[in-house]
């Protein structure tokens, strides 16, 4: 196998969910319950990532929970030595269920959080009731002792209440805190005036983030991502193109990440049709961007090629139109201008209005 085996696959057992988060990273064109895998067949897939080398399941949707076969589906993960995550928004949970998911191996959980108070979360969600139902399953599954990493997605509508964030993180006993400032995919873009953060606000979250993180050493780690307007130099898309993880959608379409689906000259296979394996190594589009031979000027000379692989494939394809271009969040991009145009359009600091997701 010429092309190391991938550390991570991230299941999208549902685009169902009972919230709607208007930053949602799933595609516009969400797929329906009678598309998705079974159980049966995602207990394959499992297996296969598995066999190929595949260390960490990061069970995602949609919400997870929607599936009535959750538990079967960890049970499957975890019996054949995968570490299982479950990403979840907690709608959807039970005492009961989390007892059946701790009892047949799930390792860990990743709550999200739209915001520290009901009124505030309730709002980004567009799920009335889901703060308080939220804050209910945390303290169960802290209760038990799993390890909890909150995941914070942060935006200009919540970034001023990072401080508090961070003191819920702590009191509900959550090991891990995601600072997670939206990536502008799926339907984040649809809401970019909305959500995109001010500049003094984007100075102010890496301010409190780093004194955090110094202050609640051994007590919170931190997980930050920056937003990307604001940076001289992209992040590497998924630490590289077809290099670490995989994405598996809820009709067993194989992706290297989240939003690749919306790069129109590539084809995704499809593990109905084809081993994860051969899809991994030999699909036209996890190789078209995969390494460094592919990369355009000026990356091909940058003393960064091996860093950020010439940044995020998708945003390039958003910002420049052409999925092949250096990230034009790179200013060294002849295409940065794009970036600096959508900066200076002062009605993004105004905007309120949410888009929120649905089918």
């Amino acid at each position: 196998m010429s092309v190391p085996p991938p550390i991570a696959m991230l299941a999208e057992l549902t685009h169902r969910c009972p919230l709607s988060c208007p930053y949602c990273s799933n595609p516009v064109q969400l797929e329906r319950k009678e598309t998705e895998l079974g159980t049966e067949a995602w207990t394959d897939v499992f297996q296969q990532a598995h066999a190929m080398g595949v260390l960490q399941l990061h069970l995602s949707g949609g919400e997870p929970a929607s599936r009535r076969d959750l538990e079967d589906l960890t049970e499957a993960a975890a019996g054949i030595g995968l570490y299982t995550n479950l990403i979840t928004s907690g709608i959807g949970l039970t005492p009961r269920r989390l007892d059946r998911l701790e009892a047949v191996g799930l390792d860990h959980v990743q709550l999200s959080l739209q915001g520290t108070t009901a009124k505030l979360a309730d709002r980004i969600g567009g799920y009335r009731g889901g703060f308080d139902r939220k804050m209910a399953i945390a303290k169960e599954i802290s209760a038990r002792g799993i390890p909890l990493t909150l995941n914070a997605v942060m935006h200009r509508q919540n970034l001023d209440d990072l401080d508090r964030t961070i003191e819920m993180a702590v009191e509900l006993g959550a090991r891990r805190l995601e600072v997670a400032c939206v990536q502008f995919h799926g339907w984040a873009m649809s809401n970019r005036a909305a959500l995109l953060p001010t500049r003094q606000q984007t100075m102010a979250v890496k301010q409190t983030v780093a004194g955090a993180a110094q202050r609640l050493q051994g007590v919170l780690a931190f997980d930050f991502v920056p937003p990307d307007y604001y940076a001289d130099y992209p992040k590497a898309c998924m630490g590289g193109w077809g290099s670490s993880g995989l994405n598996v959608t809820p009709n067993g379409t194989v992706l290297p990440c989240h939003a690749a689906q919306t790069i129109p000259h590539l084809a995704f296979e499809n593990v109905r049709e084809k081993p994860l394996l051969d899809i991994w190594r030999a699909s036209s589009a996890f190789n078209a961007y995969r390494g460094t031979e592919w990369l355009p000027e000026p990356c091909k000379s940058c003393e960064r090629k091996e860093t950020d692989f010439g940044g995020c494939r998708c945003q390039a394809l958003a910002l420049a139109g052409d999925a092949g271009v250096t990230d034009p969040i790179c200013k060294k991009s002849p295409k940065h201008k794009e970036v600096v145009k959508v900066l200076l359009e002062r009605r993004f600091e105004e905007d309120q209005t949410l888009l929120h997701r649905s089918f």
